[in-house]
């Protein structure tokens, strides 16, 4: 339990990930406090903050239960497990809605799907394949296969076209509240598309995650900027929709990273292939309408 809200800084998420309740996780945490005689977090109004002494505690737990992983992962040999490393909104925007079709794939593979925004180590973390949105060159010893680029799409409810202030042109989006996620790309955004607008009036709300502006989006609470493949369902359903032409071309891309010489390597052939098979866009009539 503590390694959970240690590594996402919140008690309910942590509680979500272990399927138990808010304050048993609380309870515990306090429990191991007590029986440690140090304080592990700083609890602050919205989040938690690791302690210097909650810090220098968390890397060897988290290696102590990978070695754990890997050992009962050793006594079931007849089990092949794939762990693969995601953030959160890349988790629930686009893989896995598709997971079912791995596993129809490799029905004798077990798939465990890490959502987080820390970096994998493929070593002590038991990673073998994780998808990041970075770009070139990646670390010592690593490779990395570009899954598709980021191209990034001003999107909102559809309700929002024919609103008291209607979308009409891109001009209009200062009129409108701006929905941020953790990259903050809207001032590049307005700035490429020559949106002339006073920067200190514009209206925004901001989130952790790209996945929560874009819910936030569907909900009619503004406009969201998303990268095509994270919305394509959304776009097809009609639960958003795209209507500038004008998009921005990040540096970044989505990447698959993996180990060049991984410790199961048929696990990450078989899921860099499936992944790499998924990567391109349907496109869904209306995605880009015209200025």
């Amino acid at each position: 339990m503590f390694e959970s809200a240690a590594r996402h800084l919140n008690f309910r998420v942590a509680s979500e990930e272990l399927c138990v309740t808010q304050g048993a996780v609380a309870q515990q945490v306090r429990a191991l406090e007590e029986a440690l005689g140090v304080k592990l977090f700083d609890r602050l109004p919205r989040s938690l903050a690791l302690t210097e002494a909650g810090q220098r505690y968390l890397k060897p737990i988290q290696r102590a239960l990978s070695m754990i992983t890997e050992a009962t992962q050793e006594l079931k040999p007849h089990k092949t497990v794939i762990t693969i490393s995601v953030t959160h909104s890349f988790a629930t925007k686009w893989l896995i809605p598709r997971l079912g079709r791995f596993s129809d794939a490799h029905p004798d593979v077990e798939v465990q799907v890490l959502a987080a925004n820390t970096l994998a180590n493929f070593q002590s973390d038991g990673v073998d394949i994780a998808v990041r949105q970075t770009k070139p060159p990646f670390g010592a010893g690593l490779q990395g296969d570009l899954l598709f680029p980021v191209k990034l799409y001003a999107v909102c409810s559809p309700s929002l076209l024919t609103g008291a202030k209607p979308l009409k042109t891109i001009q209009d989006l200062p009129q409108h509240v701006l929905l941020h996620d953790a990259h903050g790309m809207w001032p590049v955004f307005l700035e490429r598309a020559g949106v002339q607008a006073d920067r200190s009036a514009l209206k925004s709300v901001k989130f952790s995650y790209a996945s929560l502006a874009i819910d936030a989006a569907i909900a009619g609470q503004g406009v969201a900027l998303a990268s095509e493949p994270l919305i394509e369902d959304d776009l097809a359903s009609g639960r958003l929709c795209s209507p500038f032409a004008f998009s921005l071309a990040d540096e970044l891309g989505f990447y698959l990273v993996y180990p060049r010489a991984p410790r199961k390597a048929d696990n990450v052939r078989w899921m860099r292939d499936w992944l790499l098979t998924q990567n391109i866009p349907k496109s869904p009539p209306g995605m880009s309408l015209p200025v």
